[in-house]
């Protein structure tokens, strides 16, 4: 099986649980910080939606210099809504799955460079980047969603087995 098609039932599986954990995301309550060191819920939430898109920079590129100003235009607008969440997790999710249908074993084997302001931060295989920086990534963000989301009072849903708002799967 190629890496490609082995990862994604697991990238399709991990979607549908970030899906519906930003689908209880309240909208008005988008200024919500549990710490003065912590992202607000509105900057949290929009991060980790843009996160799937990073695979189609990780597959179609050989590098990311996010110092740059060029960089930050293309990264998505944030959204204030709910539908505008969704909307954006949606499109990078299918610029996702569109990246990884396409691409080969050999893809995943070329090196990666991280870059701030043309200083390398980290080179790696682009397999290790989207298990690291996409994946890892992503779920780690997504459980402190889940964790505003109790703290807000907001139904945590299941997403690896129950949760005590939703005992079954």
């Amino acid at each position: 099986m190629a890496i490609a098609q082995s990862l994604i039932p697991e990238f399709t599986h991990e979607m549908s649980v970030l899906r519906r954990v930003v689908e209880r995301v309240p909208a008005d309550r988008l200024d919500f910080r549990p710490h003065p060191k912590s992202f607000d819920l509105h900057a949290l939430v929009n991060h980790l939606v843009t996160i799937p898109g990073w695979t189609v920079t990780t597959l179609k590129e050989t590098e990311l210099d996010f110092g740059l100003p060029e960089t930050q235009a293309k990264q998505p607008k944030p959204s204030s809504t709910t539908e505008g969440l969704l909307s954006t997790l949606d499109a990078c999710v299918e610029g996702a799955l569109e990246a990884l249908n396409q691409a080969s074993d050999e893809d995943f084997r070329v090196i990666w460079t991280l870059k701030n302001k043309g200083e390398a931060v980290l080179s790696m295989p682009r397999i290790a980047v989207f298990r690291g920086f996409v994946m890892n990534h992503l779920i780690h963000h997504r459980a402190q969603v889940a964790l505003y989301l109790r703290m807000l009072d907001v139904p945590v849903p299941s997403i690896y087995g129950p949760s005590a708002d939703e005992p079954t799967f």
